[in-house]
């Protein structure tokens, strides 16, 4: 890598992790990378190679791989590929190809007289010459400094899984190939795979029918189904039995609550690699399901939001003086968190102790961020880059949230007034689109507070609430129709092979 352009960043969870390698000034510890200061790259290309023990779900390893996409570094492995690699039903599509390979490749070779072996690659790299080309597409396809992968025998050679391996867990005769693959790496970037196409024009809508709080009402989704219709996209509701049926689809649209960690993030990394139209795509949802990526992503881009920390589970000290740089009461959200689920307001220094070891149960990260209480929140609709509907969500009756889930069943949620985008302040609609343009260009629902003059980002949502009567109230059936004529867009511009 150019060193006046570039730098390398190597991630170890731990000093002695790295203690069989030569010292390297490129080393850091998983706490020092998440800790270190967005300026610390000095406008530099990054780098990031985690090498991490583990990629455990709001582990160290996985906030280091979110935490280097939200400051603009390229990362291996990506929280994508973490999160594809934790189960065979999001990754094995992509194994299909490769065992086509599989009985060539073994044929002539020991191996190949074996019901089974597992075998270990190094940035893509094996010392088994028949298998290099699988282990190039494994590679190109889940982007991972260490991979075990699993070949076993029956009829046929296939390949039976594929998990990420450990640094710290390799054998002495393992880290001279481990250490000369890491040079090679750093010194170039395998290709990407190319995308597939497709023509047709199909679009489920996965739904939820028994979902307490769905992002569409039922109502809304049957104007999904008749704008569909007068647009000559027929629009067919799917649930999460229907995973083996995405192929027969052109799009998917997701209208239920979406979760790195559930069905509906495998639907659209499924629907994705089917070459579908989909929304939501699964980059957004990586990037919006957690509050310590936004927070991270908003302030590399100095974008106003409320004052925030990240705190540590490891860093207990961090707690200390936290209540005089934000003021009490302050609001922790665990990461993950949705439908204000995961957030709890604390009133003094008592209260932030047993919140925070409450929720470290959950994860190694919180965000601990001012409160600004305000009547109602901002909700600004976002499609391919332009506001489309602007909403005022008050409070729930007698709280502080706009959702309630202690209250009951009629009191859950707040108030609603929808307006015409241009009867917004212009300054919310401005910081909303810049927001949502961070993430990508799908439908997204930017939440802002607004006190005086001051206007602060609260989150981006990937899967905003399109309802019946409220989202609806000013451009009713338009609404549906401009998201229906988006996704025509893009099928026509994939048929005609251009990028949207």
């Amino acid at each position: 890598m150019d060193n006046k352009s570039s730098q390398l960043v190597i991630i170890v969870e731990r000093r002695e992790d790295w203690a069989s390698y030569l010292p390297s000034e490129d080393v850091v510890t998983a706490q020092e990378y998440l800790e270190a200061p967005r300026e610390a790259d000095n406008g530099k290309r990054v780098q990031v190679i985690n090498l991490c023990r583990n990629y455990k779900y709001l582990g160290h390893g996985y906030y280091c791989s979110l935490l280097a996409e939200a400051r603009g570094h390229k990362v291996i492995p990506s929280v994508r590929s973490i999160s594809e690699l934790t189960r065979k039903s999001l990754y094995g599509l992509a194994l299909d190809d490769m065992a086509r390979s599989l009985e060539s490749a073994l044929a002539n070779h020991p191996y190949g007289e074996t019901e089974g072996f597992t075998l270990t690659l190094y940035f893509g790299r094996t010392d088994l010459e028949p298998l290099q080309d699988i282990a190039r597409q494994l590679f190109e396809s889940f982007p991972c400094p260490i991979l075990l992968v699993e070949f076993r025998k029956t009829s046929t050679w296939h390949i039976a899984g594929v998990k990420v391996g450990a640094l710290h867990k390799l054998r002495e005769d393992q880290q001279d190939p481990f250490a000369n693959a890491l040079d090679g790496f750093s010194r170039r970037i395998w290709r990407q795979p190319r995308s597939r196409r497709v023509a047709r024009y199909d679009l489920a809508i996965l739904h939820d029918p028994d979902e307490a709080l769905p992002p569409s009402n039922p109502k809304a989704l049957e104007h999904f189904i008749r704008a569909g219709r007068q647009l000559g996209v027929d629009v067919e509701l799917i649930g999460k039995k229907d995973y083996a049926r995405l192929a027969e689809y052109d799009a998917l649209l997701i209208r239920e609550t979406t979760s790195v960690d559930n069905h509906t993030y495998r639907f659209a990394k499924k629907a994705e690699s089917e070459g579908l139209v989909v929304m939501d795509d699964p980059a957004s949802i990586l990037r919006c399901t957690n509050k310590v990526y936004l927070t991270d992503l908003l302030r590399s881009h100095r974008l106003a939001m409320p004052a925030s920390e990240i705190l540590y589970r490891d860093n207990p000290q961090a707690l200390e003086g936290i209540g005089e740089r934000l003021g009490f009461p302050l609001v922790l959200k665990i990461p993950d968190g949705c439908f204000s689920r995961g957030v709890i307001k604390v009133k003094d220094a008592a209260e932030l102790q047993a919140a925070t070891a409450e929720l470290f149960e959950h994860s190694v990260l919180l965000l601990a961020q001012e409160y600004l209480y305000t009547e109602y929140d901002w909700r600004i609709g976002v499609l391919n880059r332009k506001p489309i509907f602007a909403c005022q969500y008050f409070m729930s009756k007698g709280h502080w949230q706009i959702f309630n889930h202690q209250a009951q069943r009629d009191e859950v949620n707040g108030e609603c007034r929808t307006l015409a985008v241009h009867e917004a302040p212009r300054a919310v609609v401005d910081l909303a689109v810049k927001a949502a343009n961070l993430i990508g260009d799908g439908l997204y629902g930017v939440d802002l507070k607004q006190v005086g003059d001051r206007v602060v980002v609260i989150e981006v949502n990937d899967n905003p609430n399109l309802d019946a009567g409220i989202e609806d109230a000013y451009l009713h059936d338009d609404l549906y129709t401009l998201v229906l004529e988006e996704f025509i867009r893009r099928l026509e511009q994939k048929r005609r092979g251009q990028a949207w």
